[in-house]
């Protein structure tokens, strides 16, 4: 029998417990419980709950297990550590389902990144990372806004030998280059020293394909390290550590770490690649990914790489919730797509969809096809963005005692592909729109976005206030 002495003393620590969740964290670091029996991996989560000063939460069979905490917890960002075991495409499809329900509203609670790698010490590398990436030199497999960057390299994917360079001095031209380009995207590795690669065309979990509507070589990868194949089968091997970002927003299966000999991991190995987003599933909507471009190039160094792919999730989420109120939280078979042939058709009388899906019906299903299955590799708070430039429109985001006023000022006239928006500096909960209803401002707990803005004429001002309910 416990005496009261225990059981105050039990009470004591359970109301600190409980306390100790219920205040607001920046960031929390997410790992299964087995690993703390792997100490090459148990220091990546070590070496990142020291670097951000975060707690540490642990699951012993699924992620979805630490919703009641993370909840409790309230960050603003997550980091997941995961070997590549643990790491497939359910995995990615568990945390975005998971972290839309720590709080009532529909959508993405935190930030949230995979820190992951073929072996521990590459993982590390993604932790170790600590100096802003600010985005000089570009490079792509297909086309990219070459003025966004200071230098570029654009290879086409669909014209053999057309290559785009943008050189220091702010000339843009087009070159012929050989049909195979093999060699010269393995050099925008190994000797241009790209902080970005671009990609779309066919891929998988296994390779590359550089050329869509022509022969080309390919990338690949072997044992975490990434090589390019030519056409005559020659191996050229990318050993480029310096830090940088990878964008494959058209490809298949770019984000899926199937195994240990995944495209991913080799990126994220040899490739010097510090944050990825990408599909763990074959793309053809494509609203989860071509999207993240108007958030990171349109609008060049106000949002981060993570931001950006976060608030392209928002976009989407809201797009579902506005346009599909009955079935935006409906949860398919997103991965049985890529093995039966019958998908379209049941899924399509899931959702009570009869005859061609197409129109609206093609956008419900591909929207919530996109919604959960585009995965972000990388510590989320590692601040990676494009060098400043000129956007379409300025913004400004204010707060004084608790009111927040969003202004946006048109510098030309433009048409966003995707709604405006700013991220907040601070978690707030149920709000109040004072002014700009028209607009139907949607404010997330770290965003505000307005999905009614889908024209700006030159020169005219957008103005939301909204605060928070008692």
């Amino acid at each position: 029998m416990k005496t009261i002495l225990q059981c105050a003393a039990f009470l004591f620590v359970t109301a600190q417990f409980t306390c100790a969740l219920a205040s607001e964290s920046d960031y929390v670091v997410v790992a299964p419980a087995s690993m703390k029996a792997d100490a090459a991996w148990q220091a990546v989560v070590d070496g990142l709950a020291k670097k951000h000063g975060a707690p540490i939460v642990t699951y012993e069979k699924n992620v979805a297990e630490v919703r009641e905490k993370l909840a409790a917890l309230a960050p603003r960002y997550v980091g997941f550590v995961a070997r590549p075991s643990e790491a497939g495409s359910q995995y990615v499809i568990d945390i975005h389902r998971m972290l839309r329900k720590l709080n009532d509203d529909p959508y993405t609670d935190a930030v949230w990144g995979i820190i992951t790698g073929r072996t521990a010490d590459d993982a590390l590398k993604i932790v170790t990372q600590t100096e802003p990436l600010v985005i000089r030199k570009g490079a792509a497999g297909t086309g990219i806004p070459l003025d966004k960057f200071v230098e570029a390299r654009a290879y086409s994917e669909g014209e053999a030998g057309a290559v785009q360079i943008k050189t220091a001095d702010g000339k843009i031209e087009k070159v012929k280059g050989p049909q195979d380009s093999t060699k010269a995207l393995v050099d925008v590795f190994n000797d241009f020293k790209t902080d970005l690669f671009f990609t779309s065309g066919h891929a998988s979990e296994r390779n590359w394909q550089i050329g869509y509507s022509y022969a080309n070589g390919y990338f690949v990868c072997k044992k975490g390290v990434l090589y390019g194949m030519d056409m005559q089968k020659k191996l050229f091997k990318i050993d480029s550590p310096n830090p940088k970002v990878y964008l494959p927003l058209g490809n298949c299966l770019m984000g899926h770490v199937a195994d240990e000999e995944s495209m991913a991991l080799a990126f994220m190995g040899s490739g010097g690649v510090r944050q990825m987003c990408g599909y763990v599933v074959p793309t053809w909507f494509g609203y989860g990914g071509w999207g993240i471009q108007d958030y990171f190039f349109v609008q060049p160094g106000r949002f981060s790489f993570a931001e950006s792919v976060y608030l392209n999730n928002q976009a989407l989420l809201n797009r579902l919730e506005r346009e599909f109120p009955a079935q935006a939280h409906a949860d398919i078979d997103t991965l049985g797509m890529e093995h039966d042939r019958n998908w379209f058709g049941k899924t399509a009388a899931q959702l009570g969809i009869t005859g061609n899906v197409s129109g609206k019906d093609k956008d419900l299903m591909g929207l919530l096809y996109d919604r959960d299955v585009v995965a972000f590799y990388g510590d989320p708070k590692w601040d990676a963005r494009m060098t400043p430039g000129e956007a379409p429109w300025t913004q400004t985001l204010t707060e004084k005692d608790g009111t927040f006023t969003f202004e946006l000022t048109a510098t030309k006239s433009a048409k966003p592909g995707r709604p405006p928006a700013a991220m907040l500096a601070r978690r707030i909960g149920k709000t109040q729109i004072v002014e700009g209803k028209e607009f139907e401002p949607v404010v997330g707990a770290w965003f505000v976005m307005l999905p009614k803005v889908t024209e700006i004429e030159a020169g005219k001002t957008i103005r939301v206030v909204f605060k928070e309910a008692k």
